[in-house]
């Protein structure tokens, strides 16, 4: 299998830029026919993405063009937010199958959704699906999904990957500050008691101290984790799901988090922090290579707007990790409004993380010098 990527930006989003973005990236590849082309687009394409797809289909002499406009994109050798932006992976073998919706359970099932075509019941389809919201910080926007060279007009795509060599990790990257607890009182989002204590005093008692008090502290770097099987070691194995807390009630004493949980679940409370999800990120692709026989031909990541430079302070280090790991290896991937991945056996809809696929594998091969400068 032969992949390239290419990325670029400008002061305006056109056609022109799109079209020298491909034939960029198929000059890389050497091909003169692209069996697959993943397209990103920033979202200042989302007025007019079919005149977009079409220069990319001229381009690559190739109507399999999947992708979606985003609020930001990038490649092996760099990212760009705020700014119109493209970005093309041209691959020399098909890498999706026919949308026909008939999968069968174990299936791995690329997926793209508008932030507007959000369903969960979607999710509970056959497949285990991986990919991204196509969305930006808010949540709102004139998002666009596309497949075989078309807007979906659905909103999203789910196109399953051929073959079987594809390997699926998430890593959600948390500090846990609690052990699990016993969810003892709740009421649908509203935790009211954890091992029969006040939620919010609960949260407030493991706080660190260099953090300053609850009141002062900001919630969107406070997360839930939802381990599943042994509550021990659930966080350094990755079992876990984590979702974010939207507020507290110092009256009734209680955490609102963004998923309903049951009494008797087991929670833990946790905080985002760089150097914490950067490790994570490390960890996720040594578990992926634990039984791989070389190099992956190409690598796809989704990782949420909370999470990218904006979080690593002006740097993206889950796409550094990458490269750092796999120097050789074409990387395009976008940041969105939540990832899609399987945890547990179900289809989750996520935030703060990052979800990257790795196709194949291939021989070791010379690492090259990034367009930086820096020894890869």
């Amino acid at each position: 299998m032969i992949a390239a990527t290419a990325l670029a930006h400008a002061s305006r989003a056109s056609t022109g830029l799109v079209g020298d973005v491909v034939r960029r990236a198929m000059d890389k590849a050497g091909l003169e026919f692209a069996h697959t082309v993943i397209l990103f687009l920033s979202d200042d394409f989302a007025h007019d993405p079919e005149s977009a797809i079409r220069a990319a289909a001229r381009a690559s002499n190739s109507t399999q063009i999947v992708g979606c406009t985003c609020g930001g994109l990038f490649t092996e050798e760099d990212w760009v937010l705020d700014a119109p932006a493209a970005a093309a992976m041209v691959v020399s073998e098909a890498l999706f199958g026919p949308q026909d919706g008939a999968h069968a359970a174990s299936d791995w099932i690329f997926s793209l959704a508008a932030p507007n075509a959000i369903d969960t019941s979607w999710l509970e389809h056959p497949g285990q699906r991986f990919g991204g919201v196509a969305g930006d910080a808010t949540g709102q926007g004139p998002y666009k999904v596309w497949a075989h060279g078309r807007v979906a007009t659905q909103g999203r795509c789910e196109l399953p990957v051929a073959g079987k060599a594809w390997r699926i990790g998430l890593s959600q990257g948390v500090r846990d500050l609690s052990r699990p607890a016993e969810v003892t009182r709740v009421n649908d989002h509203d935790i009211l008691g954890l091992d029969d204590q006040p939620a919010l005093l609960h949260l407030a008692r493991h706080l660190p101290e260099d953090l300053g008090a609850l009141q002062d502290f900001p919630l969107h770097l406070l997360m839930a984790g939802l381990p599943y099987g042994n509550p021990e070691g659930a966080v350094e194995e990755g079992r876990y799901l984590t979702v974010p807390v939207l507020s507290a009630n110092s009256v009734e004493r209680s955490v609102t988090v963004s998923t309903r949980l049951e009494k008797g679940a087991r929670l833990f409370w946790a905080l985002r922090q760089p150097e914490v999800a950067a490790r994570d990120m490390g960890q996720t692709l040594e578990r992926l290579d634990a039984n791989a026989r070389g190099r992956p031909d190409l690598g796809l990541m989704f990782a949420c707007m909370g999470r990218g430079p904006y979080f690593y302070g002006g740097v993206d280090r889950d796409i550094d990790q990458f490269v750092g790991r796999y120097p050789d290896t074409p990387l395009i991937g976008f940041h969105g409004n939540g990832e899609f991945a399987p945890l547990n056996g179900v289809n989750r809809l996520l935030q703060y993380s990052t979800v990257v696929a790795l196709h194949g594998g291939v021989a070791a091969r010379r690492a090259r010098k990034r367009s930086t400068g820096e020894a890869s």
